[in-house]
This record gives C-alpha cells, structure tokens and sequence, in this order.
C-alpha cells in the first residue's frame, strides 16, 4: 500500500515538473517575441517616420568659412618707383577637408604626381628623416603592420606603437624611397599636402609650375580632391640687393608664422602657414602691408571638399612711400663699394671692411640714403654685401666729429664763453700725455679755430673745467666723477647715446663706457674716443646742430597709400607722416650760430681740416671730420691690435640754408700710419656732389613734365 502511494506521488511530481517546463519556455519565446516585435517597431520607426530626416543628415553639406591671404603691400621710394613688388606665379594648391585620413591624402598624392615636375633636389631636399619615415610607413602599410609583435600592441598605446614603428624603420628601407625617383617624388608631394591645416589652402608647388602643369591639373580637379589651381605671388626686389637689409623679410610659407609670435598672430586671424614680415620694413609695418584676407566658404559632405566659393575678394596690403631716394641710395652704395676697393690697395688697410653713409632732410629727419657696404673674400673673390642695416645697429668710436656738441655743452655749463681763448698745449696728467693732433701746439685759439683746425686740447681744458678739475702738469688730476654724467646729459639732447627714434626695430644705442675713476677717460668722451655711437646718431646729432637746434626724429616711411590695382599708379594717401621734433637743445641761438660757424670753418676756412675737399663746392658746405683711435679683435688670429684708426665726417649743405646733413662712418680705415688716406673725405665729398647733381636732374625732369601738362591743356 505503501508502496502504491508512493508511486502515486512520483508520477504526480514528473507530471507537475512537465507542466513548468513548457511553460517557461513559453515565458522565453514569448519575451523574444516581444523584443523582436519592438526592434521591428523601432527599425520602421527609423525606416519610415524618420527615414527621410536621417538620410538628409547623411547628406546634409556644411559651410564653413577660412580667410586667405592677399597679396602684401608694395614698397615705393619718395619719387615713386617701385622698390618691393609682387610678382604673380602659378601654385598648385591643397585644401584638405575634416576627418581625411593619411591615406586617402597619399591616394591624391600619388594622382597628382603624373601631372607635376617636383623631382627637382629644391623640392626632395625638403624632405627630412621623419618626413620619410612617415611617408614610409602611411605608403606600406602591411610592412608597418610587421614592425610590431604581439606583445607590443597589448602593452603600448597608440602613441607608442607608432614611435616603435618609426624607430623599427631600417636605413635601408628608407633608401628604397630615396633611390626610386617616382617614390621619392610623392613623398615631397604628400609632404606638401599634409603639412596644411583642415580647410586651409597649402601650396603645394609654386616654383616653376609650368603653364602645362598648370592647365594639366586644372582638367582634372574633378580627380583630384581638394586639389586646386591659383596664382600665388612671391616678393620681387626692384634694385635687387639694395637697401635689402633694411627691407626685411618675410616667412615662406614652410616657416609659417615664428614660433615667438604665434600667439601674437593666431589671435590676429593668421593662419599658421601664413606668410609674415620677419625682419625690419616687412616686420615694422606687418600689419600695414598684409592686408585685408579674402573670406572664402568651403562646402563639405562628410569628408569631402565639393566645393570651394569666394565670399569676399579681400585686398591686398597697403602700400609704403618711403623718404629713401633710390637713385641717390644705389649711387651711394656705388661710392662706397668704389671707395672701399681703392682703399683695400693701400697698406695698412687689413682690417677696413665696411662704411656707412646715413644722408638726411636736417628740418624734417626724412632719410634720403641709409647705406652700408661689407667687404669680404669669399675663396679668393672679393664680395661687397649690402649692410645698410649697420647704420643703426651697430656703434664706433667717432672722434672729433663730436665736438660741436662738446663745445655747446662748455656753453650750456658755463665753462666756457662764445668766443673764448683757451692755450693749446700738451696735457700731462702724471705720466699720461695728451694733445692735439697737429706736431706742434696751436697756442691760443679761440672755440672757432679750436672747431676748425679740430684742437683736443681745446675740448680736454673744457670738460676739466665742467669737472671742477684743479689741473696741475704731471700732477695726479682730481675731478668731479659727475662730469661724466654731465657732458652724456647734454649729448644725448643731440641723439648721441640714445635711440634716434628712427621707425626700425633692432636700433643700438651704443656703447657707455663704465669707467668714471680715470680723468683721461674723460678727456677721451669730450673728443669722442670713449663712449660708441652709431652712424644714425652722428646723422641726427649734425642735423640737430644745421637747422638750429631741434633734435628731428630720422623717418624712412613717408607715408602710406591705398593699394591700386592700376599699373603705374598710386593710390590716395591713407595715412601721412609728419616730421617730429624730439627736443630742442638747451643752447641759445647765438651759441649754435657760433657752432655752425666753427663748422663753416671746417671746410670754407683757410686752415679747416675738411678744406682741401670742400674748399670750392658751390654748395657751400659745412661740417666736421673725425679720427678715433680704435681697438681691433681679429677673430681669424685671435690677436687683438690697437693703433687702429676710424675715420668719420658730418656736415650738411648750403651752410645758411641746410637741405641735406650726413655722417661718414669708415671704422678700421687704417691700423699704424695716421696719414693712411681720407677716405672719409672722399666719400663725403662725391655723396654731396650726387645729391646736388640728382636734385638739378629732377627739377628739370619735373619742369619737363609740367611744360608737357601745360602744352597738353592748351591745346
């Protein structure tokens, strides 16, 4: 019985538990049933509902908007002739879109190769070690892939594995690149293209793009996506290597903007492969000469550039008038190459390589020359480079050319009087011995002799007594150390020791030299052989003096004008310069006078030290020479040498009505014979003989030209 009831229940339990399973299976597929039923729900939903919305996404097309650059500003001399052009070239340009892979840039690489020469070493010499090893691996993948093991790719990043792909790279398969020419062509090519930003034109080529390339690439843009054809321009020097230091430079378009001044530029609108004015006029005067930037829309689907529309032309940079005249700055340049050469013959002339002329409107502080000339022996071949940029920076010691401004300050001070004798004679201080040039003493000379015939004696008595010293011969001297804060102060009034003003960066303001214990220090700062000036003071300290006392700011941008697109035309005037009175000297008119006179004397007098040159000019000149004794380091001897001489000359020209002040600068002329030559002389004299020369040309070309008008409007 037992054994019944418990069978009964066992086959109720087996039956109980064959009820459940059917039943959660059910539970299951009908779960299934209804996440099938939702994802079918959805998919039609997507399909359906939203079907078309979605696929507009799909297709939807952006704009967005990039500003290129224009063309930069020209650079005009004061009569209106181009200095700096533009000069137009075709380019092949690349503009990748968002989100385009390395790959399918090198896929466009390698189309535009057929249609393109960029074979050439200027093109493949850019190409640097990692620009190869990059092209080598994007160019081989399956290759790339084999530089890796598995265990690195499970213990490094991306980062990583790519550096271990570069490091992995063998000197000889970065040669099958460098010696298969068609390779090598579409590494300087895919180089190019990817060095530009998303949605910013890249040139790829613009040196040399042959009129068939040009229109071989132009056919085939529909191939070649975000290829393009432009024409491009690059910077053309009228006169060639004149006034180029000054000029400046502007970036290519592979240097981009400096890295010292991205941020500067960045927040400007610049883009970063955008070409910028690096150095002097192209720098100082960037924001005038770049322009306003075209404004262009690229149209984007997904990852492709369809199409490319100009929004706004732009305009390309205004342009610059400087007051340089270029036929008087090249015939000066000529002057000073010529002078150079002749010099170099002479003995005694091993260290004489470079001069400067600095030529000026003394009542305005316009400049009409800014030249310099470097000589050099390159492999037995004598070279003259242009160094105009030496004017301003860099200093000499300018002997007695300063000592109308030491005469002025004896005035100011009160050490001396206008008109006042002082004994010319040796100065001992213990041991030291000074004098003037001449073999013998000039005796007593008044301040208009002492300028004429250059007495040192004349301007140590006056400082000595600026410096309340109690001079006893072959005595120790004691003085007020002040003085030499003293004759610095008033100098400065002139433009000496300080910056000119001129509008370019990088000016110098020479060397102050620190030693104020010694009394012959001071004696050398009053005959200028102590403190360092610069070619660009001396020019602005003689024009202070020559238009009666007022220091002008030296200018060499005149004004500046809106760009024409009309050949041979200049645009209105957008924005003119002024001239600037920087200070008026805190000497009286008559003691300036007397100044002027001294300097009259120095080339119209009997006795002048300039008189032999300038004694006959029609111009009626007036000025001051200068010698300093020197100190010379030859880098190639590693020996240092004094007794080597710099020669100076400032003047300007009529005397009673300057139009035209100068300094000559000839550091170096000579080491040992002080009687070597006068190539400051000779200099000053033939650029005084060329401006007037020119200015006669001139007026008669304009009274040409306005007879011509004239005829014109009668007839």
């Amino acid at each position: 019985m037992r054994n019944t009831n418990t069978n009964l229940n066992n086959e109720k339990v087996k039956k109980k538990k064959k009820t459940q399973v059917p039943f959660r299976l059910n539970i299951l597929f009908f779960l299934v049933f209804i996440l099938f039923s939702a994802l079918i729900l959805r998919l039609g939903v997507v399909q359906i509902v939203n079907g078309e919305r979605y696929q507009e996404e799909v297709d939807k097309t952006e704009n967005k908007t990039v500003h290129t650059p224009v063309p930069r500003g020209k650079i005009y001399d004061r009569y209106d002739r181009t200095i700096v052009d533009n000069e137009p070239q075709n380019a092949i340009t690349y503009t990748r879109a968002q989100g385009v892979s390395q790959q399918d840039v090198l896929e466009v690489a390698r189309k535009l190769a057929p249609l393109i020469d960029m074979t050439d070493e200027k093109f493949t010499k850019k190409l640097t070690e990692r620009d190869l090893q990059d092209y080598w691996l994007i160019s081989r993948p399956e290759e790339a892939k084999e530089k890796l093991s598995e265990a690195d790719l499970e213990e490094y990043t991306a980062s990583e594995l790519y550096q271990l792909q570069l490091d992995r790279i063998t000197e000889e398969e970065i040669k099958e690149i460098t010696d298969n020419k068609k390779d090598l062509e579409v590494a300087a090519i895919f180089r190019e293209m990817n060095r530009g930003y998303a949605l910013t034109p890249q040139i790829v080529k613009n040196q040399d793009v042959s009129p068939e390339e040009y229109a071989t690439v132009s056919e085939n843009l529909e191939n070649l996506p975000g290829i393009d054809t432009m024409v491009d321009w690059e910077r053309k020097y009228t006169f060639d290597s004149t006034l180029r230091s000054i000029l400046g430079r502007i970036t290519t378009s592979d240097e981009g903007l400096p890295a010292e001044k991205l941020d500067y530029y960045m927040a400007r609108g610049y883009n970063r492969n955008d070409r910028v004015g690096k150095s002097y006029l192209e720098e100082q005067y960037e924001e005038v000469l770049s322009g306003q930037k075209a404004i262009v829309e690229n149209i984007t689907q997904g990852h492709t550039l369809l199409e490319t529309k100009v929004i706004s032309e732009g305009q390309r940079g205004s342009d610059l008038i400087l007051t340089i005249d270029m036929d008087l700055q090249q015939a000066v340049e000529e002057i000073l190459e010529s002078e150079l050469r002749l010099a170099k013959q002479r003995p005694g002339t091993q260290f004489l390589d470079r001069a400067f002329v600095v030529m000026m409107d003394p009542k305005t502080g316009e400049i009409l020359t800014l030249a310099g000339k470097q000589y050099q022996n390159k492999d037995g071949k004598s070279e003259y480079l242009d160094y105009a940029l030496g004017t301003i920076n860099s200093a000499y010691a300018m002997g007695s050319a300063v000592k109308g401004a030491t005469v002025l300050t004896g005035y100011q001070t009160g050490a001396i009087n206008i008109g006042q004798y002082q004994y010319d004679e040796p100065i001992y201080i213990k041991q030291l011995r000074k004098a003037s040039w001449t073999p013998y003493p000039m005796g007593n000379i008044n301040d208009l002799t002492a300028l004429e015939r250059s007495s040192n004696v004349y301007m140590f008595k006056t400082v000595m007594k600026i410096a309340n010293a109690n001079y006893i011969p072959r005595q120790a001297l004691p003085f007020d150390r002040d003085a030499f804060g003293t004759v610095r102060k008033y100098f400065s009034q002139f433009g000496l020791g300080v910056k000119t003003g001129i509008d370019l960066p990088g000016e110098s303001t020479g060397f102050v030299g620190q030693d104020t214990a010694s009394p012959g220090f001071l004696l050398d700062l009053s005959i200028g052989q102590y403190d360092t000036y610069t070619p660009i003071q001396l020019a602005q300290y003689v024009s202070t003096i020559a238009n009666g006392g007022y220091r002008m700011q030296p200018k060499i941008v005149k004004e500046i004008r809106q760009p024409t697109l009309e050949m041979g035309e200049i645009g209105p005037i957008i924005k003119p310069f002024q001239p600037t009175i920087l200070n008026r000297i805190d000497m009286k008119d008559e003691e300036i006078a007397q100044v002027q006179e001294g300097f009259r004397r120095v080339m119209q007098g009997s006795r002048g030290t300039a008189e032999s040159t300038f004694g006959n000019k029609s111009y009626k000149p007036a000025g001051k020479t200068g010698t300093a004794e020197g100190y010379y380091f030859d880098p190639i001897t590693q020996k240092g040498y004094e007794d080597v001489w710099n020669l100076t000359l400032v003047g300007y020209a009529p005397y009673d009505n300057p139009e035209v002040a100068f300094s000559v600068v000839v550091p170096n002329a000579y080491y040992g014979n002080r009687n070597s030559h006068s190539i400051n002389n000779r200099i000053g004299e033939q650029i005084l003989d060329k401006y007037f020369e020119l200015k006669t040309q001139n007026r008669e070309a304009a009274d040409s030209t306005d007879e011509a008008e004239e005829d014109s409007t009668n007839e």
